[in-house]
């Protein structure tokens, strides 16, 4: 069916017999000067009104239906290979490891997309990581991530290759990117994955993710459009190993200038003054929650982190209460992390900040509540307030790193 648009009324045709008014389930219609007059933000467009007008005064206009696809020209996995600075971020290795088992299982190749400067080498390490094809753009226009140049060269590499699935990091760029493209092409677009698979028999990706504030696990499927579109969150999945022996296929494409033009001027990229290490990549993280109290107090979370080498989290009541950036939030609404080692400091341990650290390989609960949910997920768990638990913790770490 088509989908509705938008409702207007025909004032050269409106008499003014109110009909609509009282046809109205939602009070969105009013008589101003003899003339209705609808209010959209009330209207839900359920047409009682244009049934009920005599004089065809109200009309819902529609937009045209999408036309049918041909799903059997869609081939091949795509993984768009998110770059900072140069170089391909390990999130892109994660989804060429979940890539290759979707290709193999559909009979299709593995393919990489990579935009940017003089990326040349880093198609290597797509190749390496499984990649069977790898579309290069490269251009001193991408060199750094913009939303208009990058929509339109992956909108344009989409259609003329017809992927039959496209997968996405959940990072800031790949939200970004991937959205816009996906309403380009009118394309399904599931995102925040935490599992992947195929229906053989539908030829169908299978997109699986929380929903209801993680209380169930959703699958979701496109079935009528292409490219099937998932992003997938950080540390979820295994990366790739890599294989320098491999070989594949580089396909490099230009465009011409307009398409890259974009409507922002990016002037400069300042990045996040930080003592720690990246929170995605640490290997050890030391988390804090409401329970920490006060932004002062967090001095006692970083102490630990520093001393372990290791990355400071938060939940997300502690970076609603201003205490710390969000750069630093674990949890359905952050960041997804998988360290070997999690310590959790004053946090309660609510599904959304346990969907984002339960993979975690080691978690130690610090909680004076022995009734916190954190302490079910826990490896080990201290009942004690974390104001003498933490301070001890560091002392004695500092000793034996020493």
């Amino acid at each position: 069916m088509a989908e509705i648009d938008a409702i207007k009324v025909l004032n050269e045709k409106c008499v003014g017999c109110s009909l609509c008014v009282k046809a109205c389930p939602f009070g969105a219609i009013t008589m101003e000067e003899n003339k209705a007059v609808i209010d959209l933000m009330k209207c839900t467009l359920c047409g009682a009104c244009a049934e009920a007008c005599k004089f065809d005064a109200i009309v819902i206009q529609k937009k045209e239906e999408a036309p049918e696809i041909d799903l059997s020209a869609y081939r091949d996995v795509w993984v768009f290979g998110e770059q900072k600075k140069g170089k391909v971020q390990s999130v892109s290795f994660e989804l060429l490891g979940k890539g290759r088992e979707l290709a193999d299982k559909l009979g299709v190749d593995l393919c990489a997309v990579l935009l940017g400067h003089n990326m040349s080498e880093e198609c290597k390490g797509l190749i390496a990581r499984g990649a069977d094809k790898v579309y290069l753009v490269d251009s001193p226009k991408l060199k750094a991530y913009q939303d208009d140049p990058y929509t339109s060269v992956l909108t344009e590499l989409i259609s003329k290759y017809k992927p039959e699935v496209v997968l996405c990091g959940a990072s800031t760029i790949g939200r970004s990117l991937i959205s816009r493209v996906a309403v380009k092409l009118r394309a399904g677009l599931t995102a925040d994955c935490t599992g992947l698979d195929i229906d053989l028999e539908e030829r169908l990706l299978l997109q699986t993710r929380p929903a209801f504030g993680g209380n169930i696990m959703a699958t979701i499927i496109s079935p009528n459009t292409r490219p099937q579109m998932a992003t997938v969150r950080h540390k979820v999945m295994k990366e790739a190993e890599a294989d320098p022996a491999r070989k594949g296929q580089i396909i490099k494409e230009e465009f011409p200038d307009e398409t890259y033009t974009s409507r922002s001027k990016l002037i400069d990229m300042i990045e996040e003054i930080e003592e720690t290490v990246n929170l995605t990549e640490a290997d050890i993280i030391v988390s804090g929650g409401r329970g920490v109290g006060s932004k002062e107090n967090f001095d006692i979370i970083r102490e630990l982190a520093l001393t372990l080498n290791g990355a400071v989290g938060a939940s997300r009541s502690a970076v609603d209460a201003d205490w710390i950036s969000y750069s630093h939030q674990v949890g359905q609404t952050g960041k997804t992390v998988c360290p070997n080692l999690y310590i959790a400091c004053g946090i309660s341990g609510q599904i959304q900040h346990l969907i984002g650290m339960k993979s975690s390989d080691v978690i130690v609960a610090i909680n004076k509540d022995p009734e916190a949910p954190i302490l079910s997920v826990a490896t080990y768990g201290i009942v004690d307030d974390l104001f003498k638990v933490v301070p001890l913790l560091t002392d004695h770490f500092k000793k034996i790193l020493a």
